[in-house]
């Protein structure tokens, strides 16, 4: 992402992280950095490292959280071919009771799964794109910070109420590899589920599209409606788009 958008690829870095946070159910307090880069005598990379930081403070200051600490390390590259630009970010946070922290996989047959977020045709940087295809190019998912905040604190406070059965964030791979981490992540056997996507989009898009700002949740049925208002009051979109159960994934697209 920061090498084909610098400022993106900063903001994402940051929201990732909160957002894996939330998933466990905490809110983060601080973070720290390590910004990995070319020469600065290259006026290019020194580009990239400005965007980057940028898109890193904007994340920040919309997520409300403090950087607390970092380093810089340049002249990361061999025979003036220049490393992409990699800002690695850790953050901690604050769980208020260790007993309802939240994890990624599913739980029970008969569990309803929902996205929170909305999925868009985004396959530009994407492991799909570079997996199947062989290209690193186009733009990479855009982030409103803004809805990343209102999503974090959507399952935030769905975990704090013991709404949710489990919690992952959608990352690298997009739907497709998260829904399938969610069946084979547990500490027993795998457990599957029968997904159907609602998005009137391409098949590939809607399997593989990075789009930021999504959290695929389980959940009891009786729980949906409590869920469903949470999310309302967030302005954060909701679909349920299956069931847990048996021993296979099936997405149909």
């Amino acid at each position: 992402y920061c090498y084909l958008d610098p400022y993106v690829g900063g903001a994402v870095a940051v929201a990732e992280a909160a957002r894996n946070l939330a998933c466990v159910g905490a809110r983060p307090i601080g973070l720290t950095d390590c910004l990995n880069f070319g020469s600065p005598e290259n006026p290019g990379v020194m580009w990239q490292f400005g965007q980057v930081i940028q898109g890193m403070r904007d994340a920040c200051l919309a997520l409300q959280v403090p950087v607390v600490s970092g380093n810089v390390s340049f002249y990361n590259e061999t025979d003036g071919t220049p490393i992409y630009p990699t800002p690695t970010i850790g953050m901690v946070g604050i769980l208020e009771r260790v007993e309802r922290a939240m994890t990624p996989w599913f739980k029970s047959a008969g569990d309803l799964v929902a996205l929170l977020g909305r999925t868009r045709e985004e396959l530009g940087g994407s492991e799909y794109l570079k997996c199947v295809h062989g290209l690193t190019r186009g733009m990479p998912p855009w982030i409103d910070l803004r809805l990343e905040r209102a999503v974090q604190l959507c399952c935030i406070e769905a975990i704090e109420q013991e709404l949710l059965c489990s919690a992952h964030d959608v990352s690298d791979g997009g739907l497709a590899v998260t829904l399938a981490e969610c069946c084979i992540s547990g500490p027993e056997k795998p457990l599957g589920a029968r997904i159907e996507s609602h998005e009137a989009i391409r098949a590939d898009a809607a399997l593989f599209s990075e789009s930021q700002s999504r959290i695929v949740v389980s959940l009891k049925e009786t729980n949906l409606g409590s869920l469903q208002e949470i999310a309302a009051q967030h302005k954060v979109p909701l679909q349920v788009i299956g069931t847990v159960g048996g021993t296979r994934l099936v997405v149909q697209p």
